[in-house]
């Protein structure tokens, strides 16, 4: 038991550290790590924004390929969407009676069905800069049987806009940073984080405020 629990403590002092996590799992990681986040429901506690810009960061100094980047990982973030369409198609209206797990919350999955009620076929695009929202989107809208080419028309954008934003992002910074940046860099994370979940802030207080209206 202490050789797991060993393991399981690196393992999310790994995923707390976007830094740390490229020195480990190099391009495949961060080609698995888009994948699973953007494709598969046990994948919405990955860290993809902070991430993409720390992997921007790396090309910066030289020890990354941004053109490699840019060009796996958009791969990486439409086919993930579309195996999450796709798992979402087949399950239907069975998947919101799937019981919570470790690896899986409905109410991340209702959340992400109100936010495609709200905005439609956008909201493939937009969830891409949401954490958590954008595991569940495509999932939420081959349940709603969104149409696959309508669909795949927002992916492949919504792939592109987030992953050349995000990596590009983190190459600009470094560059302008030079030689500074390993000073810096932990707090640009911390700051492409907190600015991740401002929507999700958002959400939640506007919730709490018609609870307390009903209330």
């Amino acid at each position: 038991m202490d050789f797991i629990n060993s393991i399981l403590q690196f393992l999310f002092s790994v995923l707390k550290d976007p830094i740390k996590l490229i020195q480990v799992v190099g391009y495949t990681g961060l080609i698995l790590i888009v994948f699973a986040e953007t494709g598969l429901l046990i994948g919405f506690f990955l860290p993809g924004d902070s991430l993409l810009i720390a992997a921007g960061l790396f090309a910066a100094k030289g020890d990354m390929n941004i053109l490699i980047l840019i060009s796996t990982l958009t791969v990486a973030a439409i086919v993930g969407d579309a195996v999450g369409f796709y798992i979402g198609r087949k399950l239907g209206p069975k998947l919101y009676n799937k019981e919570d797990s470790f690896f899986f919350r409905k109410k991340h999955l209702i959340a992400a069905h109100e936010f495609y009620e709200k905005h439609g076929g956008k909201t493939i695009i937009i969830a891409r800069f949401i954490p958590i929202i954008r595991t569940f989107a495509p999932t939420v809208a081959g349940a709603a049987e969104m149409n696959y080419f309508r669909f795949a028309m927002f992916n492949i954008i919504g792939g592109f806009l987030w992953v050349w934003s995000m990596l590009l992002g983190g190459f600009y910074l470094g560059r302008v940073f030079g030689d500074k940046i390993n000073d810096y860099i932990h707090y640009l994370i911390i700051g492409v984080i907190f600015v991740s979940f401002i929507p999700i802030i958002i959400k939640w207080i506007k919730t709490r405020k018609e609870t307390n209206k009903v209330a």
